[in-house]
This record gives C-alpha cells, structure tokens and sequence, in this order.
C-alpha cells in the first residue's frame, strides 16, 4: 500500500467508526425505553410444561378421520399458500410490467406510480389483511387464501418487475431490427426471458406463504393456526407440541422441494 492511499484508507475507517457508533446509541436507546418487572413465579413450570409437551406430543391427534385432525389442516394449510401463490403470481405480472423502469431515465411516472402502488400493497401485513377479509368474507380458508394473494401481489410485483429491469436486451433488439411488433417482441422475447426467474421467485414465495398461512388460522382465517391457538389457550402442551412438530416438518419439507425445483430452473 502506498502512502497516497493511507489517507483514504483512514478515512474508511472512519466512516466506519461513526455508523458503529451510530447503531450502538440507537440501540442504547431502543433498551432504555423498556420496562423489566421481572419473570413471574410461574415461569419456570409453563416452560417445563411446553417442553414436556412437545417431547411428548398427542399422535392420537395426527389422523382420526373427523377432516379436523393434524393432517387434514396441513393439506388445508398447503392448500391455501398453494392457491394465494398461484393467484398472485398471475396477478403480480401487469403490476411488474407496470412498475419495470425499462427506459434510460432514472425518473418515469408510469414506472414511479407502479412501485409505489406494489409498496402500498405491501404495507398491510397478511394477519391485518385476513381480519380485514374476515369481516367481509367471514372466517374461514377463503379470507386466508385472500390475505396471501393480495400481500404476496406486493412483493412478487416487486420481484418480478426487477427482473424486467435486468432483461437482457439482445434478443428483444434482434426481433426489432427484423421488423417484430410489441405483442411479438413481449411474446417471442421477453416472456421466455424471464419466465425461469418468475417461476423461481413463485417458488421462493410459496415457501413463505406456508409459513404465513400457518400462523392466519389464529385469526380465523382457517388452517393449522386456529387448532394451535385453541391448544395454547387451554393449555394442552401435548397438542400444541404434535401441531408444531407437523409445521416444522411440513416446513422444512416444502423449503427443501422448492429449493430443488428452483435449482433446476434457474
């Protein structure tokens, strides 16, 4: 290193030094602002008891043919990220061609608007949405199938739109130059371009519409959440410990398929 690079490499640290420091006082701050009364006396038994629970969880309760057992509400719960994913990946491509700046100019109203109504989108979490679906719909698996495909509209939007941004332009300029239309350059060009990665990002979605549809059932919204949040209030740990045991499994399972397929499409 020579000395005409000492001064900037102090100055990098520097920098450096002032965002550390800057994190570490918004920590500071963010703790001050808690309030510790302490653990309750009954801590130490609820936790042995959850952990009692889930070491010995209720098998009785994987299947018993009553449509409300274990089983039967993962498919529910699967059923649902499955059917909000498909929705919104349909639904998300106009809104990503929308919001794609494909012009030279940093600044497009059309592609401004487009961002901004997917960020209003994404604003309303999938729990607020399923309440809100919930009063207008009722309680059920259709307002959880709602609540993932209008939140998941957001964020594939945003994915997908990215993607056209980073669209290689060779093959779209080969179909102009040859004299191609729109619908032709969109059909023959774009699409085939960006298909693989739509496809990924809807796998990659699906895998967290699981997790999401696991937890809206404790709303109302239908799936393995509501038995959950039932087995919590009554405290019945050996069932909230089969019912976590079948999220993870289900999760972890999903996470791995999905990571597969994407690995053959991308």
């Amino acid at each position: 290193m020579t000395i005409r690079d000492q001064p900037g490499l102090k100055q990098h640290q520097q920098r450096w030094l002032f965002w550390g420091i800057l994190i570490v006082m918004i920590y500071i701050w963010s703790f001050s602002g808690l309030e510790f009364t302490g653990i309750k006396a009954s801590a130490g038994e609820v936790t042995r008891s959850i952990i009692a629970g889930i070491f010995h969880p209720d098998w009785q309760y994987v299947y018993d043919g009553s449509g409300e057992d274990l089983i039967s509400l993962i498919i529910q719960t699967l059923a649902m990220a499955f059917l909000g994913t498909f929705i919104s990946a349909i639904l998300s491509i106009p809104f990503a061609f929308w919001a794609a700046r494909t012009g030279q100019t940093k600044l497009h109203l059309r592609s401004s608007s487009g961002k901004f109504v997917l960020i209003l989108i994404r604003t309303f979490p999938e729990i607020v949405l399923a309440i809100m679906f919930i009063k207008a719909v009722g309680p059920g698996s259709f307002a959880g199938v709602l609540a993932v495909s209008i939140h998941s509209i957001g964020m594939l939007g945003k994915l997908f739109s990215e993607s056209i941004e980073n669209i290689d332009a060779g093959p779209s300029e080969a179909l102009i130059s040859s004299g191609a239309n729109r619908s032709q350059i969109l059909t023959f060009a774009t699409l085939p371009t960006v298909l693989p990665e739509f496809m990924s990002y809807t796998l990659y979605r699906f895998e967290i519409a699981v997790r999401s549809a696991s937890i809206l059932g404790m709303v109302g919204a239908g799936g393995i959440g509501t038995p959950l949040l039932f087995a919590l209030q009554t405290r019945a740990w050996s069932r909230v410990g089969i019912i976590l045991l079948g999220i993870i499994i289900t999760v972890t399972l999903t996470d791995y398929c999905s990571g597969m397929i994407r690995k053959c499409l991308v």
